[in-house]
């Protein structure tokens, strides 16, 4: 009766072969694929059904096929393995070895930031961080789920354009949202001569942990709030050993 003993071992290997199949099965669903797939199901029932009943010529068929069957699933199913894999490099896990989107997210952000100075616009990026900017994405934000990419910002945030009012919102290494209403800083001792968009800067990080990037038109000028502070005009190198340290707890050299 040992057989019916259910012991940790056994929870962990159902576990495993429940994800791994969720994972392999949910790329497929609503694709050609899945026909593709289920008719491959069913050949591996009947080799079964053969195998048990004997049958020679089936069985002998089935046994020249596995000689190139596992290239064959591999070719056929590229797109679909490139998704799972994708997929299982996603999850919560590997997220946090691996957060965010490295030096690369960093680079573009501040060259996003550096552009939008230079040609005399504002704005200002959101860079979540643990603390979710759902809601304010959900009450008043537009999805975008798009590359960062400096011209891409700076399209954004060019008047007359319907988006160029409000905040972008980075998450993960993409732009997440735009057209995002932040809340505005009340702090009295907030420098009097900044406007709306440095108070909103300065406002969501009063009640989120997330990073600001802050560019303004008048000033011409470039600065990172964080924890309801507002640092002073920085420096490309400036901003980027400042979103470094802020993002990654400590500077990490570029490549």
């Amino acid at each position: 009766m040992d057989f019916l003993t259910f012991r940790v071992k056994d929870l962990i290997d159902i576990l495993l072969v429940w994800f791994i199949t969720y994972e392999t099965l949910k790329p497929f669903k609503g694709t050609r694929a899945s026909y593709i797939f289920w008719g491959i199901v069913l050949i591996v029932i009947a080799a079964v059904i053969a195998s048990f009943l004997h049958l020679e010529a089936f069985n002998w068929i089935m046994a020249q096929i596995e000689s190139i069957a596992l290239i064959a699933l591999i070719v056929i199913f590229q797109p679909e393995i490139r998704k799972v894999l994708a997929a299982i490099g996603k999850t919560s896990f590997f997220k946090r070895l691996y957060p965010r989107g490295g030096m690369e997210e960093i680079s573009r952000i501040v060259n996003s930031a550096i552009m939008l100075r230079d040609r005399k616009l504002g704005g200002i990026m959101v860079i979540e961080r643990k603390d979710s900017l759902k809601e304010f994405i959900d009450e008043s934000g537009i999805p975008l789920e798009a590359e960062i990419s400096p011209p891409l910002i700076v399209t954004i945030f060019t008047p007359p354009t319907p988006l160029h009012d409000g905040a972008v919102v980075i998450r993960e290494g993409r732009i997440a949202a735009c057209k995002v209403v932040l809340p505005l800083s009340d702090n009295p001792k907030i420098d009097p001569s900044f406007g709306t968009r440095h108070r909103a800067a300065i406002g969501i990080t009063e009640v989120t942990d997330a990073v600001s990037v802050v560019v303004s038109e008048e000033r011409r000028s470039i600065r990172v709030a964080v924890n309801g502070e507002i640092s002073p005009p920085l420096t490309k190198d400036d901003l980027q050993e400042r979103l470094t340290v802020l993002l990654y707890g400590r500077v990490v050299e570029s490549a």
